[in-house]
């Protein structure tokens, strides 16, 4: 395992999305109360900057957009309650925190059973220096993201705790040498405002709708 720590690989793994009826999204969404709205290039503008800069201020957004600040604020709530918007982050910079050295780890389970999934996703849960896990198709049972501050972390965790967590049958480790592209910013629609989709301008015509 220690001779897997030292190997720096990079590896790509495809993801496969399941798809979801819209018929069965309605009902998903029904059953968590979630309202169901039809989003128009405003509200597309108003998340395209959001996720660029969630500190921007409400005059501030609404100018961007061409509304007036109760209008857009109000689309802003909405979007909130429809859960388009789940929280507002700070992203800290994980060089400057000494957090050094990402790696990707892919992990294989004795047996694919549901108590197995279950006991391991749990445990997972409880690590903080787990960015990202994801169940996977392929050869691997689950994709880890993981940041530390050097080897000896590393090593720890998988030898102290990876490895013992109950059901886990393989381990193996992909160092990043170097990072190409990071965004938390989603792809939107073009035309949307912020990073992915090109600001807005302003001084628009004014546009207004209220819910």
């Amino acid at each position: 395992m220690l001779a897997r720590l030292r190997e720096h690989v990079v590896s790509f793994t495809l993801i496969k999305f399941a798809k979801i009826s819209i018929d069965d999204r309605k009902i998903l969404m029904k059953q968590h109360e979630i309202p169901d709205l039809r989003l128009d290039a405003i509200d597309w503008q108003i998340l395209g900057l959001l996720q660029g800069d969630a500190r921007m201020s409400n005059v501030e957004l609404a100018k961007e957009v061409g509304l007036s600040p109760s209008p857009c604020l109000n689309r802003v709530r909405a979007l909130e309650e429809a859960r388009y918007i789940s929280r507002y982050v700070t992203l800290l910079d994980a060089l400057r925190l000494g957090l050094k050295v990402s790696v990707f780890i892919q992990v294989t389970l004795e047996r694919q059973i549901e108590p197995a999934l279950d006991t391991f996703e749990k445990a997972i849960r409880g690590r903080p220096e787990v960015m990202e896990c994801y169940l996977m198709t392929g050869d691997a049972d689950y994709l880890l993201r993981v940041v530390v501050p050097d080897i000896q972390v590393l090593e720890d965790f998988i030898l102290n705790f990876l490895s013992r967590v109950p059901g886990v049958g393989n381990i193996k480790s992909s160092f990043a040498l170097k990072q190409v592209k990071y965004q938390t910013a989603l792809p939107l629609p073009i035309g949307a405002g912020g990073p992915a989709g090109g600001r807005a301008r302003s001084g628009r015509k004014r546009q207004a709708r209220n819910r």
